[in-house]
């Protein structure tokens, strides 16, 4: 436990001493737990003599600021990938920037439960009772990092409780604009096609960042200056004899159709329209990127894009390995701060693999767990 003390301790946090000693046991304890990792479960594998009700009252009522919290520990984040870079030699620091969404599953009897409704869910195909969260991932010099997170309500709950409602993209546009790149990072902000809309994407213009993004086939390009759905124009105008052979190492073989242009509303980019493996004609595209850095080839693009996968891999360690869903707290704000401790646990994992493994060629956030 003294290195994730030594690791809290130096975030600064700004918390009393019983503050920290709960940050200490939640951290330890969700790192710890096998099973189940809710409150009581965390409390008794740590072997704490507090009572529960002490544990919870500190995530429901207690008076610290998630917000302060969350800006140390980026801080720390920032610091680490920029040491990275100065050890490295890299005069310019390559940064992704990850957001998509992700569901907290509950079980339909659960009613207490504040801010709970029925939401799709990508992973199911269909509606199911949960909290449903955006969040971003930053990925450099090697380090990945989960970054931030932003609850998402559904209209009518935002009405029933007074509150603005944001839209996904919405939530996704505060987590871009506050992210704090330096002046000499070059940043590309990677998304899936729900977020792909131009508001996003002039967002990131007006930080100088640049978009790798997946688009659906129903979008409309020009070519020729003639509108047309992607789907359509890769159905009646794309033969096998049009395409590039492209080989990512980790990812296969693709064949590549190349297109620049507008797309939709979104101009003066680049879209790779792309095959995995085999090619027939009269097949849809597989996968359909857009870029805004005209000057990457198409190599590239496929492999910044596939740095994509951090956040999935990333959500799957949060559920699996860190029982992110796993709260029975009631009170949302209790939840929040669960969520927020439980990205400080991520980067403490993260920031510990970076240390160990200046011994082994390869490590995983399970391998650190199993480790500690």
């Amino acid at each position: 436990m003294s290195i994730i003390v030594k690791f809290i301790l130096v975030l600064k946090l700004e918390l009393s001493k019983p503050q920290l000693n709960h940050v200490f046991t939640l951290v330890h304890g969700i790192i710890l737990c096998a099973g189940r990792k809710n409150i009581t479960q965390i409390r008794n594998v740590t072997r704490q003599d507090r009572h529960l009700s002490s544990m919870t009252n500190f995530l429901n009522h207690s008076p610290w600021c998630v917000n302060r919290m969350q800006r140390r520990r980026m801080q720390f984040a920032l610091e680490k990938i920029r040491a990275k870079r100065v050890k490295s030699g890299d005069s310019r620091s390559l940064m992704f920037l990850i957001v998509d969404d992700t569901c907290c599953k509950k079980d339909k009897s659960t009613k207490k439960m504040e801010a709970l409704s029925f939401q799709n869910s990508h992973e199911d195909g269909k509606s199911v009772w949960c909290h449903s969260i955006v969040t971003s991932h930053v990925v450099s010099e090697g380090c990945s990092y989960a970054w931030d997170f932003r609850p998402y309500y559904q209209k009518e709950y935002c009405e029933a409780q007074r509150m603005r409602f944001s839209s996904k993209n919405d939530l996704a546009l505060e987590m871009i604009e506050a992210f704090p790149a330096e002046d000499d990072a070059l940043v590309y902000v990677l998304m899936d096609s729900w977020y792909t809309s131009e508001k996003v994407i002039n967002a990131c213009n007006r930080k100088g960042f640049h978009v790798i993004a997946a688009v659906k086939t129903n979008r409309l390009i020009c070519p020729a200056g003639i509108p047309i759905q992607i789907s359509d124009f890769a159905t009646q105008h794309i033969h096998k004899t049009d395409l590039h052979s492209v080989t990512v190492e980790g990812q296969g073989m693709y064949w590549v159709y190349p297109y620049e242009g507008s797309v939709s509303e979104i101009e003066n980019v680049k879209l790779l329209l792309s095959w995995k493996d085999d090619y027939t004609d009269l097949s849809k595209p597989q996968v359909c990127l857009l870029c805004t850095d005209q000057s990457l080839d198409l190599v590239t693009i496929q492999r910044y894009y596939h740095v994509r996968w951090n956040i999935e891999t990333g959500n799957r360690y949060f559920k699996e390995l860190l029982g992110f869903d796993q709260y029975q707290l009631l009170s949302f704000i209790g939840i929040q701060r669960f969520w927020a401790i439980q990205f400080l646990t991520q980067n403490y994992l993260e920031f510990q693999r970076q240390e160990w493994m200046r011994d082994k060629s390869s490590m995983t956030l399970g391998d650190v767990v199993y480790r500690i």
